[in-house]
C-alpha cells in the first residue's frame, strides 16, 4: 500500500463549470479510482480561486460584496462534480480561513529565507490572467494578452518581488534529474527552454486592491493571485497533521495554458520555503485544450455545453468514457457529439452492453438460472483467459502511465476478443444439442471475464460498472486501502451464485433521439456546424442509375444506410449456385446474421472466416428460394469480373458503425 495524492487546479469563479474544467476533474477522478481499487490510501484535492482583481470589479459591478460574489461563485462548482461521477475528498476555497493562515506560514518562511524584498513594479498586466507579463511575451502591436487576445493594462505601484532569479539553476538542475517532473515530455522542453532563456524575478504581491491574503506584518498590501492560489496544494493537507502523510502530490493535473506556473513559480516557492528537491510534487502533468463539435468553444457561436446537462442527456459514465477515450491525454482534442453518439451505439453498446445481453439470456437455458461451473476448457476458453490477463496487464501499465485512452483501448480489445469468442463458442448450438455442461462451461468463463471487466471499467464508468456486476448477482465495486482487486486472473470459485437480470445497458440512440438530445442541450439551433469553405466547393456525391449515367443523391438519402463493420465466423458454398456464400456474420448482435453473397469466384469459404467485412446491415431480406435469406449486404469493389471485399485493418468490435 501507498499514498496517491492528486489535484485538479483550482478554477478560477470568474467562470462556471464547463467542458474544459469536467475534463480535468474527471481525469482526476478517474486516476484517484484506479489507485483506490488498486489499494492505495488516495487524496483527491479540487477546489476554486476566489481572490484577485477580476472578483473585485465583478463584484462591484454587480453591486455586492465580494465575499458574496465568491460564496455565490464558487457553489456551482462544488455542486457539479458528483454529478458527473468525481469523488473528490476535499474541496478548498481560497477564501477559507485554513488556506490564509497557511499561506501567509509558506510566505513567512519565503521572506526569512531573504527571498522577497521591496521595491516598485511597474510592466504589463492581464486581469484575465492575473499574471504579469513583459513586452517580449504579449502580441504586438497593441501589447495584446496571448491567452484573451485582450490589451493588458500598464500597472505601477510598491510590490513584494521574489527572487525567481536565485532559483533557476537549481530549476534545471531538478528537471534534469527529474524527467517525469512535467509532462508529456514536449511540455518539459517547453518549460526548460523557457527557464533557459532566463528568469527575472517576480511581483508578488497588490496594493492598488485589496480582495486578496493580507502580507504579514504589511496589511497595506495583498498576495499576487498565484502565491495565494498555488499553496493550496499543501495547506489542505496541513489540517488535520494526519493529512501531512500524504505530501507531496504524486501529481497536479493543469491546463496548458498555466503550466509555467505550476511548473516553475510553484516549485521555486517551495525551494524558497525550505522543501528539498524530495519533497516537491513529483509531477505536473499538462493536457491540452478542447474544441466542441470543430470549433471553439465561445458563447458568442452559442456552442458552450454545460457539462452537468451533457450527462442528463447521454448519460454520466458515457461522458466521462468518451473524454477518456476518444482525446488522447495530454493533446488538443474536439468534443463531437455525433462521434459520441457513434462510440456509444458501437463501442459502449455494441462491445460492452451486447457482451453481457448475448451472455445472460443464454444462462436461462441451464437448469437454474446461476452462474454454472466451469467443465473441461478447451483452446478456446485458454486463449480468451490469456488475453484477459495480458489486458488486463496493458490496462495497468497505461494508467499508471496516465494514459487513460490506452487502458481502454486494452479493455475494449478484451471485449472484442470476448465478443468473438461467443461467436465461436456459440452457446446456442450447445444448448441446441443439449450439451448443458459445454453450455456451462462458455457461459461461465464468459462472465468470469465480464467480471473483470467490471473491475476494469470502474475508474471510467463507476456507475456501469456497478450495473454490470449487479447483473452478474455481485455487490458494487467497494475499495479497500490496503487490498489490491485489480484482476489479474478471471474469477473462479463462485459457481452456484444468483445472477441477476439482464437489463439493456445502452439503449441504442437513433437519429431522432439524437436530434432530441442535442436539442436538449440549448446550443445554437441544434444543427452541425457549417462545413468550412474548401468542403462547401465540393461536388456533391454521385451515384449512377440503371442506365449508368450519373445522378445525385441527397445527404439525408446517404444517412439511411446503416453501415457496419462484420466479422465472417462461418461460410459454405451454396448448393447448385456457383457464384454464392451463405456466411453467418458477427455483427455484435446476440445471434449472427445470415448474409448471401455473389463472390464464390473470388473467394472461397475458407478465406472468408475472420474477415472484418463492411456490411449494410439495415437493407431488407432477400429470399434466394429454399429457405435461403440475405439479411444484408456486404460492400465489395469490383474491377471488370474481379471483386475486392471492403475490409477493416482495425481491430475494431464487431458491430461498430461506418461512417
Amino acid at each position: 500500500m501507498s499514498t496517491f495524492y492528486a489535484t485538479t487546479p483550482i478554477y478560477y469563479i470568474n467562470d462556471v463549470p464547463h467542458l474544459g474544467t469536467a475534463y480535468t476533474t474527471i481525469a482526476v477522478d478517474v486516476l484517484t479510482r484506479y489507485h483506490r481499487v488498486r489499494g492505495d490510501d488516495t487524496r483527491f484535492l479540487t477546489g476554486t480561486d476566489e481572490h484577485g482583481l477580476k472578483i473585485e470589479r465583478v463584484a462591484q459591478e454587480r453591486g455586492i460584496t465580494n465575499a458574496a460574489f465568491a460564496d455565490s461563485a464558487a457553489q456551482p462548482f462544488k455542486d457539479a462534480w458528483p454529478m458527473l461521477s468525481c469523488a473528490f475528498d476535499d474541496f478548498i476555497r481560497t477564501t477559507e480561513p485554513r488556506h490564509q493562515k497557511h499561506v501567509q506560514e509558506l510566505w513567512r518562511k519565503v521572506r526569512d529565507a531573504g527571498d522577497l524584498y521591496l521595491g516598485a513594479y511597474e510592466g504589463w498586466y492581464c486581469v484575465g490572467c492575473e499574471a504579469y507579463y513583459t513586452e517580449k511575451e504579449l502580441e504586438q502591436p497593441d501589447n495584446v494578452c496571448p491567452v484573451h487576445k485582450k490589451p493588458v493594462e500598464r500597472v505601477k505601484e510598491p510590490s513584494y518581488f521574489f527572487r525567481l532569479n536565485k532559483y533557476q539553476e537549481r530549476l534545471l538542475k531538478f528537471y534534469e534529474e527529474h524527467p517525469s517532473f512535467v509532462a508529456p515530455p514536449s511540455r518539459l522542453n517547453e518549460v526548460m527552454s523557457f527557464v533557459r532563456s532566463g528568469l527575472d524575478d517576480i511581483s508578488v504581491s497588490r496594493t492598488t486592491f485589496q480582495w486578496g491574503i493580507p502580507v504579514p506584518d504589511d496589511p497595506q498590501h495583498v498576495m499576487w493571485v498565484w502565491f495565494d492560489a498555488l499553496p493550496n496544494y499543501w495547506s489542505a493537507i496541513q489540517e488535520p497533521p494526519e493529512l501531512r502523510k500524504y505530501w507531496p502530490p504524486n501529481i497536479h493535473f493543469v491546463g496548458k495554458d498555466i503550466l509555467r506556473f505550476h511548473a516553475i513559480y510553484w516549485p521555486a516557492f517551495l525551494m524558497a520555503a525550505g522543501f528539498s528537491d524530495d519533497q516537491l510534487p513529483k509531477q505536473v502533468f499538462a493536457h491540452g485544450f478542447l474544441t466542441f463539435n470543430g470549433q471553439k468553444m465561445s458563447k458568442s457561436l452559442r456552442n458552450t455545453v454545460k457539462p452537468v446537462a451533457l450527462a442528463d442527456a447521454f448519460g454520466i459514465d458515457s461522458v466521462r468514457y468518451y473524454l477518456m477515450r476518444a482525446i488522447a491525454f495530454g493533446q488538443d482534442g474536439d468534443f463531437s457529439l455525433s462521434d459520441l453518439v457513434q462510440r456509444y451505439n458501437s463501442e459502449l453498446g455494441n462491445a460492452l452492453g451486447n457482451l453481457l445481453n448475448r451472455v445472460l439470456p443464454q444462462c436461462r437455458k441451464l437448469p437454474e438460472y446461476k452462474l454454472p461451473a466451469r467443465g473441461e476448457l478447451t483452446e478456446l476458453e485458454t486463449n480468451l483467459l490469456a488475453e484477459a490477463r495480458t489486458q488486463s496487464a496493458a490496462a495497468s501499465v497505461a494508467f499508471d502511465a496516465v494514459a487513460p485512452q490506452r487502458a481502454l483501448d486494452a479493455i475494449f480489445a478484451l471485449l472484442g476478443t470476448a465478443n468473438q469468442y461467443i461467436d465461436r463458442a456459440a452457446p446456442w448450438t450447445a444448448a441446441k444439442q443439449g450439451d448443458l455442461a459445454r453450455l456451462g462451461t462458455i457461459l461461465a468463463v464468459a462472465l468470469e471475464v465480464m467480471e473483470s471487466v467490471s473491475i476494469l471499467i470502474w475508474p471510467v464508468m463507476p456507475g456501469i460498472a456497478d450495473q454490470i456486476r449487479e447483473q452478474l448477482g455481485l455487490g458494487p465495486v467497494v475499495p479497500v486501502i490496503g487490498k489490491d482487486l485489480w484482476p489479474t486472473e478471471a474469477a473462479t470459485g463462485n459457481a452456484g451464485r444468483a445472477l441477476g437480470d439482464a437489463k439493456p445497458l445502452f439503449p441504442r440512440i437513433d437519429k431522432e433521439r439524437e436530434a432530441q438530445l442535442v436539442a436538449s442541450l440549448g446550443i445554437g439551433d441544434g444543427a452541425a456546424p457549417p462545413a468550412p469553405p474548401a468542403q462547401a466547393k465540393e461536388a456533391a456525391p454521385t451515384a449512377q442509375d440503371a442506365t449508368g449515367a450519373t445522378t445525385q443523391i441527397t445527404y439525408d438519402d446517404f444517412a439511411k444506410l446503416d453501415l457496419r463493420l462484420g466479422v465472417v465466423i462461418a461460410a459454405e458454398k451454396v448448393k447448385g449456385k456457383d457464384k454464392l456464400l451463405s456466411l453467418k456474420v458477427d455483427l455484435g448482435e446476440p445471434e449472427p446474421r445470415g448474409l448471401v453473397a455473389g463472390i464464390a469466384l473470388t473467394y472461397t469459404p475458407e478465406e472468408m472466416i475472420g474477415k472484418r467485412i463492411m456490411v449494410v446491415s439495415n437493407l431488407a431480406p432477400r429470399k434466394f428460394g429454399k429457405g435461403l435469406v440475405s439479411n444484408g449486404m456486404l460492400l465489395c469493389a469490383k474491377d471488370g469480373d474481379k471483386l475486392t471485399l471492403m475490409t477493416s485493418l482495425v481491430e475494431l468490435p464487431p458491430g461498430s458503425k461506418i461512417s
